[in-house]
């Protein structure tokens, strides 16, 4: 193999799709009714860095080249792993999202601080915050059945899914 050759494409350990059918098709349904109320620009930065955090490579593929085809830029894209030495990159709408983000994806301590909570609250209105935490929480759901059954990164296309 020369240097350059790239390793071969690992295999899904399973296909969820087709064997808990209903599962994912409930999954398909709950991802959908987070698509509405906030901000598409938004949600693609939290569907990121939700599995940037998680180690998804399947959704950090998809996600990123989903944002980019919306019209991201790749600066932001980019930088959203550093988000937090990166701030000048994001609105504080959109950094408090990712705060929440993080908090809700990593449940070491339990619990999703007050401070990071109220901060959230403050650039989003009660409703719009709901919806914030379900897409955090689905997109949650989504890295874990990716990681699980090793998603294959890289064939993903926008708009064909």
């Amino acid at each position: 193999m020369t240097t350059t050759e790239r390793l071969p494409v690992p295999p899904p350990r399973l296909k969820m799709a087709e064997l808990a059918p209903e599962a994912y098709k409930a999954m398909i349904r709950l991802d959908a009714a987070t698509r509405h109320g906030l901000d598409p620009a938004l949600r693609q930065l939290v569907l990121i860095r939700a599995s940037q955090i998680n180690h998804c490579a399947f959704c950090i593929d998809m996600h990123s080249k989903d944002a980019l085809a919306a019209g991201e830029t790749s600066e932001r894209v980019i930088q959203l792993s550093a988000w937090q030495e990166s701030k000048h990159f994001y609105t504080a709408k959109e950094v408090a999202a990712l705060e929440l983000t993080e908090a809700v994806t990593v449940l070491t301590d339990g619990f999703v601080p007050d401070d990071v909570f109220a901060r959230a609250a403050e650039h989003f209105e009660e409703a719009e915050l709901a919806q914030l935490i379900a897409t955090i929480t689905v997109i949650n759901a989504w890295n874990r059945f990716a990681v699980t059954t090793r998603m294959v990164p890289g064939e993903y296309v926008p708009g064909k899914h």
